[in-house]
């Protein structure tokens, strides 16, 4: 039976051969496919070309399988329990009860916004493992790019080879000693011109909310601190010590809440940091990162969970 043409097959023929397995009678067989016998034949020969051996031993009587038929009816059965797994993982996955997601965020995204997202997320869907990382802004790009994270709570930054969506625009605050004559201000607060004369520390450069300002290319009236700092905790020390001033997103505020600081509004506009959840282009989310990414959409919804009051 071997042929030297290769014989195309289809699922179809191993669907009317494992009904001739069940059943071992080809007429019934041909009714369970809703075929004529002739055409049911057809197929059954069809495959026997294909595989180059005889299936069933065919008499008058019965229908039986020979030993090579034997060998496929297994390797059918074998196929069939491993799709059927292979659907239940993809229905747990689908219905939220396995699977995992993670999740990159710059830590003052991370700090503000992922606990009460994690603790909610656990609750109500406890079976989907979700990883967090929070990172710098360039962290979170390099995590999103190898694929380590389905998404990236981020701000700032070269962004084109992603799609990204705008979660909500984050105004800026001056943060000085609480004896400074801008601490007073209230909720008037500051503006370029109050900068003037003053020393500013900003933050290391590698931070989205360094590049931010740098990218405003303002004529600078104050003058630049010579220290420069990566973590916040450090620059509220440097602040509270009476060594500058510095501009800090509302999400960070935490971190200036403490005796001897003081923060105002800075009500300049052109400063303000849009917030945003990058993803890969082109490239759907799972179903468990769509889930999270829609939870953090409802909880940002609520101001007081978005921008929580200094």
């Amino acid at each position: 039976m071997n042929s030297l043409n290769p014989v195309r097959w289809s699922s179809s023929d191993l669907e009317a051969f494992g009904a001739l397995v069940q059943t071992r009678h080809f007429t019934r067989a041909a009714e369970r496919c809703h075929l004529s016998q002739s055409a049911f034949s057809q197929k059954i020969r069809r495959l026997e070309l294909a595989v180059g051996a005889r299936l069933f031993e065919r008499s008058t009587r019965q229908v039986s399988l020979t030993p090579e038929g034997e060998v496929l009816a297994q390797e059918v059965l074998r196929l069939e329990q491993e799709l059927q797994q292979a659907l239940g993982r993809l229905q747990a996955l689908a219905g939220l009860q396995a699977g995992r997601v993670a999740v990159a965020a710059l830590p003052s995204m991370a700090a503000v916004w992922l606990p009460g997202l994690v603790a909610q997320w656990r609750q109500q869907h406890p079976q989907v493992q979700l990883s967090v990382h929070d990172t710098l802004a360039q962290g979170a790009t390099a995590l999103l790019r190898e694929g380590r994270v389905d998404f990236a709570l981020t701000a700032g930054g070269d962004l084109r080879e992603f799609d990204t969506e705008l979660l909500l625009t984050e105004p800026y605050w001056l943060v000085c000693p609480a004896s400074h004559p801008l601490a007073a201000r209230g909720p008037a607060g500051a503006h370029w011109a109050d900068l003037g004369g003053e020393e500013l520390i900003h933050l290391a450069r590698s931070s989205s909310v360094r590049q931010q300002i740098e990218r405003l290319d303002l004529p600078p009236t104050w003058r630049t601190s010579p220290l420069e700092v990566e973590h916040l905790a450090t620059l509220a020390g440097l602040v509270r010590a009476g060594l500058g001033l510095s501009l800090v997103p509302a999400l960070t505020l935490f971190h200036f809440t403490g005796p001897g600081l003081a923060a105002v509004p800075f009500q300049e506009p052109a400063l303000a940091r849009p917030l945003v959840l990058a993803r890969r282009k082109g490239q759907a989310l799972s179903v468990a990162a769509q889930a999270l990414r829609e939870l953090l959409r409802q909880r940002l919804a609520t101001p007081a969970a978005a921008l929580p009051p200094p």
